[in-house]
Formats: C-alpha cells, structure tokens, sequence
C-alpha cells in the first residue's frame, strides 16, 4: 500500500514538470542547499556574455569586504574602458563615479566600460581583476569556467556552463546577503540618466528579485534569475534562447514549475555536485551568431551600426548612455 501510494505521489509530481521543450541549458536549483529542482545540459559550454557581470560584482563584494575599496570610492573612466563595445555609460575620460553606484550600473544596465572602470579601481587593471576573477572561479569549483575580461564582451576564450552559473550564483546570494539588494533593483540614476534594467522578470514574475541577463550573438539570450515565494528561494539558469520573449518565458516557467514542486523535489532532488558530469559530448560552445543575429555583418556595414550606436540617447551634461549594437553588446 506504501508503495503504490509513493509511486502515486511521484507520478503526480512528475505531471508538474517543465513544458517548455528547448535544446538550450537551463538549470533550477535551492541556493541554501543547493538542491537541484530541474537541469538540462548543466556542463554545455557556453558564452556567458553579461553574466560575466556576476563575478566581476562577486570579486568586487571580496574586495569590499577585505577593506580595498568602499562604497564611495572613486572608480575613473580610463582611456580603455572609454572605448568597450556598447552598452556604455559613456563618461568621459577622466570622469568618475562612487563605486556603489558603478555597481549598480553594471547589475542594472550591464555597462561594459563602467565593469572595466570597477575592474582598475579594485585590482589596478583589469588584467589583474580578471586574474582574480579565474581564481574565484577555481575556488568556487567553477571547473568549466574561464574569464578573459570583466564585462562579457566576445571572447573565444570566455566560457562557462549552466552549473558553474549556478554555483556563483549560490556563493552570491549566501555569501553576500547584503548586497541582495543591488540584483532586485529595477533602475538606477547617474546624473540627469535614469537607467532602466534589462530583467523584464523582475517587474512581471511574482517574487523575482535577482538576478542578470546577457547577451551576445554568439551566445542568445540568457539569464540568471531568482524568486522568492512564502520563505521559499529558487534559482533559474536559463542559456541560448533566440530572443528576450523565450528567455523570460523559459525562465519563468521553470520557476513557477519548482515552486509548485517544491516539497517533493526538496526531499529527492540531487545537488549541483550530485549532478552527472556530461563534458565528454562538447567540443566547445555553441555559436549561435547566424541563427540569432544572421550573417556577420560587413566591415563598412559594422562601422555604420558603431557610428548609429555612438548616438546620444537621454543625454546628460557630462555624459552619455550609449545604445547597443546587437552584434557585439553584451546586455
């Protein structure tokens, strides 16, 4: 009698699980204990684009603790970082901001000069930062991770996995309950610019309060996001969708599945080291730039999107917030 009605209660279960039929990875998990809810293609190689941007505020909390820098500390425009690849903030070389709100730029808008501007202030170039970033990475087992800069900008060499997202995500949310505010915020003022987030899901999915969205061609739409329901925290990793519609959608499907599942997934879920290791069927990560941006532009076709980019949008009196151009941004 037990037994069929053990069988019964997981049948049931199994009713609750994802609809959302996709080939991308995507990963729902506990953060406290790291119980995984749901996985798919956990260890596929990936471009993590922006949510690169995870790991650059995970060292810069370190730093922040550690005494090397605090929240109003300087963090100047360099010539480097004048010149990443949009999205910009766009302040002028020489011009600076307090590290608490660079922070906020970075999680909430994703600006790619102001993730090297952090990246120099803490660790002195951004060489060194990335240094530290590879060594977190390393530490938190990240074993299918590697930084070559701090903001996500296309980089054959910059890779990492649905699982190494999760266990950074992880370390973020129980290493650094005080800063759970800065994923959750929805806008950012810097001068006369209100900065308006990219993580539709914090305004639309009940309980979201976290956490990043990337983007590059190479890479499709993804996202690392939190929600949190009647005391109850999960984590979705969601990679490779075709556009911001999939992408939330997947997300929060997945979310809304593991919070109706909740109870029997809690007392038979594996863990994210429990997982499986699937590495063996990967020669590396996937290039998506055809199906999600088509053809790689012309070099004169590429100036004229740099030139149309580079326009002032909102403009304040000492800076600018530059638009993205969909082929290299890193949102």
């Amino acid at each position: 009698m037990l037994g069929r009605a053990c069988l019964g209660f997981i049948a049931g279960a199994l009713l609750l699980a994802p609809t959302v039929a996709s080939a991308s990875p995507a990963l729902v998990f506990e953060p406290y204990n790291g119980t995984v809810f749901y996985a798919e293609e956990p260890d596929a190689p990936w471009f993590p684009a922006s949510l690169t941007k995870l790991m650059t505020a995970y060292v810069t909390f370190h730093a922040l603790r550690n005494g090397e820098v605090k929240p109003d500390t300087k963090v100047v425009c360099s010539k480097h970082a004048s010149i990443q690849a949009p999205t910009r903030l766009g302040l002028p070389v020489g011009g600076s901001i307090p590290l608490e709100t660079a922070l906020k730029v970075i999680i909430v808008k994703s600006a790619n000069d102001v993730s090297v501007m952090i990246a120099e202030a803490v660790a002195g170039s951004e060489e060194a930062f990335v240094a530290r970033m590879n060594e977190a990475a390393k530490r938190l087992g990240m074993t299918q991770t590697h930084f070559a800069n701090p903001n996500g900008l296309p980089d054959e060499r910059q890779v990492t996995s649905a699982r190494d997202l999760a266990r950074l995500a992880r370390a973020i949310i129980i290493e650094f309950p005080e800063h759970a505010d800065l994923f959750a915020e929805t806008q950012v003022q810097v001068g006369q610019q209100r900065l308006r987030t990219h993580n539709g899901l914090l305004i639309s999915f009940p309980g979201a309060d976290g956490m990043k969205t990337g983007f590059i061609c190479d890479s499709g739409f993804n996202i690392v996001v939190s929600a949190t329901r009647d005391g109850r925290k999960l984590v979705a990793v969601v990679l490779g969708e075709p556009s911001t519609r999939t992408r939330n959608a997947r997300a929060a499907e997945l979310l809304e599945n593991g919070f109706k599942r909740y109870f029997w997934k809690s007392l038979f879920g594996t863990s994210l080291d429990g997982l499986a290791l699937q590495t063996a069927a990967y020669d590396g990560p996937a290039h998506l730039r055809e199906v999600i941006c088509g053809p790689k532009p012309s070099r004169k076709s590429q100036k004229r999107a740099v030139r149309k980019s580079n326009l002032v949008l909102d403009a304040a009196p000492a800076f600018e917030l530059s638009g993205t151009s969909r082929s290299n941004a890193a949102n």
